[in-house]
């Protein structure tokens, strides 16, 4: 598959997923034929947020997709070092980068929350705040806000990957 068709065939199983016409599972049988070894057609990079699984959201199975997921989609080392493999080793013709609406590691991001470890990975949306062109209140409790700093951080992260690895950004 080409990296256009790709995106058809996820922008297809979106759309099955967004009208409730998802494409029958048998999940024994998708594993038996994935056993000897893996394929997938795409990585996802997608928000730990429990409300936004890819393989759901895109109607696909097992075999189908390589999912990394983190809090606010952030891309780091390891997240990189996953997706150089998923292309460079087994094949996968296209990387992309899920965030959502009201996305609670935006709103910390926002909010400038301080809280362990999380602080680290909060930091690495915060360029997306700056780079956001909102007009209205900028804040956590608008929600029209926080969707558009999601987006601005997708962006980012994109391009992040593009410059970060030579590997992922030359496909």
């Amino acid at each position: 598959m080409t990296p256009s068709q790709v995106i058809d065939e996820l922008k297809k199983g979106n759309e099955r997923f967004r009208t409730g016409k998802r494409v029958p599972t048998n999940y024994l049988a998708q594993k038996r034929s994935s056993a000897a070894g893996q394929y997938p057609a795409a990585v996802v990079l997608g928000c730990i947020d429990s409300r936004v699984p890819a393989e759901i959201v895109f109607d696909v199975g097992i075999g189908d997709v390589f999912i990394g997921r983190v809090a606010g989609n952030v891309v780091n080392d390891d997240m990189l070092g996953s997706m150089e493999f998923a292309c460079a080793v087994s094949g996968a013709k296209l990387v992309l980068v899920l965030g959502h609406s009201a996305c609670g590691a935006v709103k910390g991001a926002i909010d400038d929350v301080v809280l362990g470890n999380l602080t680290g990975l909060l930091a690495r949306i915060k360029p997306a705040i700056p780079a956001t062109k909102f007009d209205g209140e900028k804040s956590s409790k608008n929600g029209r806000y926080v969707d558009a700093v999601a987006r601005t951080n997708v962006v980012l992260g994109l391009a992040e990957i593009r410059r970060r690895s030579p590997i992922v950004g030359a496909n």
